[in-house]
């Protein structure tokens, strides 16, 4: 695993304006475990490391913050915010509930079209899963839960997921340390993406409640043995 000192540099996608582009970074790096938590935040390390400013990582942390990936420290800095018991349960209660809803009206609403691009999503997904490219099937994972809460075309539901939707990822990620989770979370996928087809609505909510319901247990058992969310990235970094 790398130390803290002789960590890579990383290159940010430029397109974006600077701030989103170093936003978008540095979520990364919490949620994938890159910067630990508890760890101080040192603006000009990360401006050297995103090759930035020091202003837009100033506003990255104020809103990661907001989104609570992140600790400010009044007058000394900010750090990585840890993830309590409490709050993965409480925070899965609801993200269950909006996303099984989501589900529902998407199996309902959902053209052909939107219904054929999740489709090639899980099919990319899937090929993730069978090359255990960890991160990879991550970040797609991630993208399809995005898609079906927005294939449920109501906006309410939308706002109120992403306001959780930073931490939920935190989360999700370090349950893909148990192989088993991984396996199981795969197949839940499956049976999904076949409830969807046939248009059950029912049954799909009823899947993704209880998929998200299963990432919870899985979070919670590492987190009462006392397991560091960021335990993934030793086992991404030694393949």
């Amino acid at each position: 695993m790398m130390t803290p000192n002789r960590r890579a540099p990383v290159a940010i996608a430029r397109p974006k304006p600077l701030h989103e582009a170093a936003i978008a970074c540095l979520r990364d790096m919490i949620v994938e475990g890159d910067l630990a938590a508890g760890e101080r935040l040192n603006e000009a390390k990360l401006a050297e490391r995103l090759h930035v400013s020091r202003t837009p990582i100033r506003e990255a942390i104020k809103l990661l913050a907001n989104e609570g990936l992140v600790d400010l420290l009044p007058g000394r800095g900010a750090r990585v915010a840890a993830l309590p018991l409490e709050s993965v349960g409480e925070m899965f209660e609801v993200v269950a509930g909006l996303e099984r809803h989501a589900c529902e009206l998407a199996a309902e609403r959902m053209n052909a079209q939107i219904l054929e691009a999740l489709q090639r999503k899980h099919e990319r997904m899937v090929r993730h899963f069978e090359a255990g490219e960890r991160r990879a099937y991550f970040k797609i994972n991630h993208e399809i839960h995005l898609a079906l809460v927005a294939a449920s075309g109501n906006a309410t539901l939308q706002a109120l997921h992403a306001t959780l939707i930073a931490r939920a990822r935190r989360a999700r990620y370090a349950a893909l340390e148990s192989p088993t989770r991984w396996a199981e979370a795969m197949r839940e996928h499956e049976a999904l993406m076949q409830a969807l087809r046939a248009r059950e609505a029912r049954l799909a909510g009823e899947i993704m409640q209880e998929h998200d319901r299963r990432t919870a247990r899985a979070i919670l058992e590492q987190l009462s043995e006392g397991a560091p969310l960021e335990g993934a990235r030793a086992q991404l970094e030694a393949k």
